[in-house]
């Protein structure tokens, strides 16, 4: 489906709940598909190369969450901005957006990887690789930064894609992604015999056939914002605009680089290795219900930011109540499952009974809070939605920096491993209230403005 301004002042003016469905429905479903992936990559490595492989791949999560902060802040300021600019009928100036968030994903992500494979070793280590861990980890890593700069650029125009009003070609595209990485996982891994390499080179090639797919979409002669040789240059103040709206997610996946250090860390001291395997499995598994709830809040970004761009206020709060409601039965449902079946989750990624054990232990622990969780995620992301960077920021930042690298820093020397494990439930605690304090007192502002 061609992308049309009449399909973009859709947003103004369609039924709320049919919209969040129809945009959020299959960024859920691209979200679903993309966090089974995940899980099922870690299931072959698990069974087909060895416990510490998972391990191994855990430790590679922070220099991966710094990747993705680069890659977040292109896609989610560059998806945001063009709403906003659709929404305000800027039709030039959304143009230009899509121009420099190509040019913005293409140099981050060449300077990203050559940072990265020049002092791969020394990161790892510091991210808390022992010498056990560590070849499984550069051997993961070196294929992914090699293909960062196809990472960034797909992932930032399916972001611009999916919000100028067309959510459906975006998760055909990343469902082709997973499709792909399923095959050609297990044939890398078991038939190749390629190891925890072949994982990572069957994640570029699926991605390097979606951007393929995607710059196709955009040199569609009826899509809108389209390519066209004058949108490639910098312009300042779309720039400015991308990486401002853009810094929320950015701060997140910086801050959780970080926070994935000190954990990593504080695991291998007080559990070992293994340890350190049992939170990449919780991290997985848990992500899948986050992942929903990211899936929401990118149906729900287009539509907010395209009526708070229209100043449709009443439209801008009814539909962040429904993603609410949607993300709160998402996130108590991992509660659900996390505390009454772990150990037949932990079983899918391994046989090793130490493993086993670590990773019920870790699974019952970070998910005490998960109920009010989507809350917190979705408030976050609607301040973002609307342009209100500042309080986008405060709020991924405060989880992640303020709160859980303290709390980190101090429940493992009095509780160990276990206080490493409840640091992050207390921490989605307490920004969770945060959220609510922020929202109510931005819904005050706002009632003053219209009256």
């Amino acid at each position: 489906m061609a992308t049309t301004k009449a399909t973009a002042e859709e947003l103004g003016s369609g039924d709320l709940k049919r919209l969040l469905i129809s945009y959020s429905g299959p960024a859920i479903a691209a979200m679903m598909a993309s966090s089974l992936y995940n899980v099922i990559d870690r299931i072959f490595i698990g069974q087909g190369v060895s416990a510490l492989a998972i391990s191994g791949l855990a430790i590679t999560m922070p220099v991966m969450n710094l990747s993705a902060a680069f890659g977040a802040m292109i896609g989610a300021g560059g998806a945001t901005l063009t709403s906003i600019k659709m929404g305000q009928e800027d039709y030039k100036g959304a143009q230009k957006v899509l121009g420099n968030v190509v040019l913005l994903d293409i140099v981050l992500g060449i300077l990203f990887m050559i940072l990265g494979l020049w002092f791969l070793d020394e990161i790892l280590f510091f991210f808390g690789a022992s010498h056990d861990t560590l070849p499984y980890a550069r051997d993961f890593m070196q294929v992914i930064l090699i293909g960062n700069t196809i990472t960034h650029t797909y992932l930032g125009l399916n972001s611009v894609m999916r919000s100028s009003g067309n959510p459906q070609k975006a998760m055909y595209v990343t469902l082709s992604t997973v499709a792909i990485n399923l095959v050609l996982a297990p044939v890398f891994i078991f038939v190749f015999k390629w190891g925890i390499r072949g994982a990572a080179l069957s994640t570029i090639i699926a991605q390097f056939i979606a951007l393929i797919i995607v710059i196709k979409h955009f040199c569609g002669e009826n899509t809108f914002p389209r390519f066209s040789r004058s949108i490639f240059k910098f312009d300042k103040r779309i720039t400015y605009g991308i990486i401002s709206i853009g810094m929320a997610p950015f701060v997140l996946n910086s801050c959780a680089c970080l926070v994935v250090v000190l954990i990593n860390r504080a695991l291998y001291q007080h559990g070992g290795d293994l340890a350190i395997g049992a939170y990449g499995i919780t991290n997985s598994l848990l992500m899948i219900f986050g992942m929903l709830v990211m899936g929401l809040n990118q149906g729900m970004q287009p539509i907010a930011g395209y009526n708070f761009g229209a100043k449709k206020y009443d439209r801008v709060w009814e539909v962040l109540r429904l993603t609410i409601i949607c993300a709160t039965i998402l996130t108590t449902s991992a509660f659900l499952v996390s505390e009454t079946i772990p150990m037949y989750l932990a079983r899918l990624f391994t046989s090793d009974k130490e493993l086993i054990e670590l990773t019920i232990i870790g699974l019952r622990t970070c998910s005490i809070a998960f109920p009010i969780v989507g809350f917190q995620m979705v408030t976050s992301n609607f301040f973002q939605s609307i342009g209100r960077a500042p309080m986008a920021v405060l709020l991924s930042s405060t989880r992640q920096l303020l709160l859980l690298v303290p709390l980190l820093l101090i429940l493992p020397g009095k509780f160990g491993m276990i206080g490493v494990f409840a640091s992050m439930p207390i921490a989605d605690t307490l920004s969770s209230i945060l959220a609510f304090v922020l929202l109510r007192r931005e819904m005050k502002r706002f009632n003053r403005q219209t009256t």
